[in-house]
């Protein structure tokens, strides 16, 4: 219901706008799954195609109801890490936060799993809420308003670079590290990176949770968007375009493929688009005079059969590994 009275938070989550911290910094993953997290996942007995007894992982979805000032915005499906960032991250990309909006609060209560995001700004968005649009995402989410608000505004200059040394090293890292995906499956990951580190890598049940994540974990952090690469396991869908261009990230990158639509929307924002990248190989089909090509790929080997995300033949290391379950 539109326009409830929030609920009193039982914690805390204080915002704390500082300078971008990241650029420069020689390290991987300051923020990465964590798939031992009991809350994440649970074990739950089954039976497999021969009949024999299995136990498998399965990964936990749990609602968010959000709240902007005093007024109820979504319910979220989400596995519950990190909900201050995906509250201001999906805000911001609805157009109900502003880039110079002044953060007062974020109150969540697991109990009653609900997140309050506060503002200076006094805001109401009754008429917004009022019109909606589902999304192509695995959850169902949901898009108020004008998906091309603030879209429009954006074309990229051509100063952003992308060494396919950087493609080649960033996709090795992401798709061998530790994840829910390869714990569990079911579930989607984004990654914000800059050169060939992957520094903050998100994970939930829809993509667009993932990428809202990462946009908050941006605005609350103060991270400057122009140089850095954003890589999805999902999709190029029309949605994964617009959040890109709406956080000011000149770059998109995916193991997936691509929807005529995305296509068409990075092309008029000047965006570069790759993807099916996949060990040596990748296709870029907007933005291309970014990418400089500084490694061989005839010196790289395809890459091997191995328990890791599924390609376009629909395997992956998860089925696998459920396959040999006893």
């Amino acid at each position: 219901m539109i326009g409830k009275n929030p609920p009193m938070a039982s914690s805390w989550l204080v915002p704390n706008r500082r300078q971008d911290h990241i650029t420069g910094m020689t390290d991987d993953f300051l923020i990465k799954p964590d798939p031992s997290d009991p809350r994440l996942t649970r074990k739950v007995m089954g039976t497999d195609h021969e009949g024999r007894a299995i136990e498998t992982t399965v990964v936990v979805e749990r609602p968010l109801t959000l709240f902007l000032n005093g007024q109820e915005i979504v319910t979220n499906m989400t596995i519950g890490d990190h909900p201050d960032y995906l509250a201001v991250g999906y805000l911001l990309n609805q157009n109900m936060l502003q880039a110079d909006d002044v953060i007062t609060a974020i109150d969540f209560d697991e109990d009653l799993e609900t997140i309050v995001v506060r503002t200076e700004r006094e805001t109401d968005y009754e008429d917004k809420l009022k019109k909606k649009t589902r999304t192509s995402g695995c959850a169902q989410g949901t898009v108020f308003g004008d998906l091309m608000e603030k879209f429009e505004e954006v074309r990229f200059d051509g100063n952003a670079r992308l060494n396919t040394s950087w493609l080649h090293q960033l996709t090795k890292k992401i798709n061998t590290q530790p994840s829910l995906y390869l714990e569990a499956g079911a579930i989607h990951g984004c990654v914000l990176c800059e050169e060939d580190r992957p520094l903050v890598y998100m994970e939930d049940v829809g993509r667009h949770n993932a990428v809202d994540k990462i946009a908050g974990y941006m605005f609350l952090n103060n991270i400057d968007p122009a140089n850095k690469i954003f890589y999805t396991t999902g999709r190029l869908t029309s949605e994964m375009v617009i959040k890109t261009v709406q956080m000011g990230i000149p770059i998109l990158i995916s193991r997936s493929g691509f929807t005529a639509w995305g296509v068409e929307l990075a092309q008029q924002a000047n965006l570069t688009l790759i993807g099916r990248a996949r060990g040596k190989r990748f296709v870029a089909l907007s933005g291309a005079e970014r990418i400089h090509y500084d490694l061989d790929p005839t010196a790289l080997e395809d890459e091997p059969e191995r328990p890791g995300r599924k390609g376009e033949d629909g395997r992956s290391g998860w089925r696998k590994k459920q396959q040999g379950a006893v």
